[in-house]
This record gives structure tokens, sequence and C-alpha cells, in this order.
């Protein structure tokens, strides 16, 4: 097995996340020697919004949602968490930049 690298101090949760968006994690930590992190008290951080929604595109939703039974909520939630991840994906960074 190759020596792994040491990993480097980060001054930001910023700067440690762009190294890990560009590095490989395999070259500084042994994934076979890892544990499973338990978290009993970690509660997500939600936030409750009001959106507004023609009523025949929110029957829709809720339609698909049974389909797939589970709540239309969640579905929303789903398919914002892929668009928005689909998103990042494609977008680069001189195409994300605020426009003046």
């Amino acid at each position: 097995m190759n020596k792994l690298k040491e990993i480097p101090e980060f001054s930001s949760e910023a700067e440690e996340r762009a190294f890990w968006e560009t590095n490989d994690s395999t070259e500084f930590l042994d994934w076979n020697k890892a544990k499973n992190a338990k978290f009993p008290n970690l509660k997500p951080s939600t936030k409750t919004i009001s959106l507004r929604l023609p009523e025949s595109l929110l029957d829709r939703i809720k339609i698909e949602a049974n389909k797939r039974d589970m709540p239309y909520q969640s579905l929303i939630k789903a398919w914002l968490v892929e668009d928005v991840e689909e998103q990042r994906r494609t977008l680069t960074p001189t195409s994300a930049a605020p426009k003046p």
C-alpha cells in the first residue's frame, strides 16, 4: 500500500470543501479502516417556507407522489435536490458567476 498523504490544515470550511471537491480522498485516508459515525442528537436544519403554486400543478404533484407512495412535500424536496445538484454539476464556475 502506498503511503497516505497528509491532510492539510484548512483556514475555512469553504477551503476544505474546495480541497475535497478536487482531490481523491483515497490518497489521504484508508477507507478500509473507516468506522461509521453516529450522531444521535443531530437534528436536520430545515426552514419552513410558503410556496404558492397553481392548483393544477399541485394536483399533478400529488398524483406523482401518490404513485411513489410518498408525501407530496417530500417529493417536491427530492425534485428540488435533484435539480439543484444537476445544475451544480452542469454549471462551470465562470457560467455560475453573477452578472453585473
